[in-house]
């Protein structure tokens, strides 16, 4: 028109239906072609423009005439670069030495004591594989995502995705070996280990191959309250995440607590079957129920309490215990067994006795 129009009386008012914001937030802009940024750039503005929303649709309410368009934004995060920088940190050093050890561990069960392996020792190698799964992709995400290939992304985030839920699946296998353990019916169970191991690597693929066909894998940016911190391929829409993600690991969590209460119950209530404990028996007790504590996965609830005041102390504690975990579950497989003489091996049960009742871990 050749004219700039601009303090309108009466706003002109475009509305967008059916708006999908997927998490973010949403704002109404228009095109300024007569500013630019740092870069030489024209800017999208929100001048002149007020963003009401109601229900799935959005109405721009704009007191000038140009191009307009609602543009999506991140959620901005309770969290700071500097924390980010510093859990990446410790994180990068946790997964390291984990998947060091786990690998490790892996290489003496497969020389050394494989052909003597209980069936809870089976449970706990395969724990350990699915975990160097996870901590090798999640180690080397985000440099295949700052390469830009779209395809590389999307098998990372589909592996490391798989390796995630993989270990949680281990860990109700655990837990659901335990309680067959304390129980005694593992050996009624037909093909018990084919059983067990069908059902912890089946059910997480069926889960991510239908995530791939959904094309729900992709590249996300990880932001501060600062700005943008990182990207790292993961799952792209945020209400896929938390449904999967948390729904699958509150199920396993739901049944691994029950199964760990149950386990200390019973340890608790020893000493009132016999006489009282000594201080050897107290100390077997706390390494025995810190041993479950890491092997049944209960370490990951603490992303439940990811909100509020607790947000960044859940975080660092989140971070120590899980990334160091591979590491911890090492020494406990190091020191549940040892090589003697001739190379055979003397298992070390966890066990706690009185005189009338005894306790034994299943994963010693």
């Amino acid at each position: 028109m050749g004219a700039k129009i601009q303090n309108l009386s009466q706003p002109i008012e475009i509305q967008y239906s059916n708006v999908d914001k997927k998490g973010a937030n949403a704002s109404c802009m228009s095109w300024d072609g007569n500013s630019t940024d740092a870069n030489g750039k024209s800017l999208w503005i929100t001048d002149g423009c007020q963003t009401v929303e109601t229900n799935n649709s959005i109405t721009c309410q704009c007191t000038h005439l140009t191009f307009f368009a609602i543009l999506m934004s991140p959620t901005p995060a309770n969290i700071s670069t500097s924390d980010v920088n510093t859990l990446t940190y410790i994180t990068s050093i946790g997964c390291g030495l984990s998947l060091f050890f786990l690998i490790v561990g892996l290489f003496m069960h497969v020389l050394v004591r494989k052909g003597k392996a209980s069936e809870a020792t089976k449970i706990l190698m395969n724990l350990f594989v699915a975990m160097l799964i996870l901590n090798l992709s999640f180690l080397t995400n985000e440099s295949i995502s700052n390469l830009g290939i779209k395809g590389a992304c999307v098998a990372i985030a589909a592996v490391l995705h798989y390796g995630m839920l993989a270990t949680f699946t281990w860990f109700f296998m655990q837990a659901l070996h335990l309680y067959l353990s304390l129980r005694r019916i593992c050996t009624e169970v037909k093909h018990y280990m084919l059983k067990i191991c069908i059902t912890g690597w089946v059910i997480p693929a069926v889960v991510v191959i239908a995530l791939l066909a959904s094309q729900k894998y992709n590249s996300i940016n990880i932001n501060t309250n600062e700005g943008k911190a990182a990207t790292m391929c993961w799952i792209s829409d945020a209400g896929i995440h938390q449904g999967v993600n948390i729904g699958y690991y509150a199920v396993v969590f739901v049944f691994t607590l029950s199964v760990f209460i149950l386990t200390v119950r019973q340890i608790v209530l020893m000493p009132k079957a016999g006489k009282a404990q000594d201080n050897s028996s107290i100390k077997s007790n706390t390494s025995t129920i810190l041993s479950l504590f890491l092997l049944l996965g209960i370490t990951w609830a603490f992303a439940f309490f990811s909100y509020g005041p607790l947000l960044i102390a859940s975080y660092y504690i989140f971070t120590i215990l899980n990334s160091f975990q591979g590491f911890f579950l090492f020494i406990y497989y190091y020191k549940s067994s040892k090589i003697i003489g001739d190379g055979k091996i003397h298992t070390q049960s966890s066990s706690t006795a009185t005189s009338n009742t005894a306790v034994t871990s299943p994963y010693a």
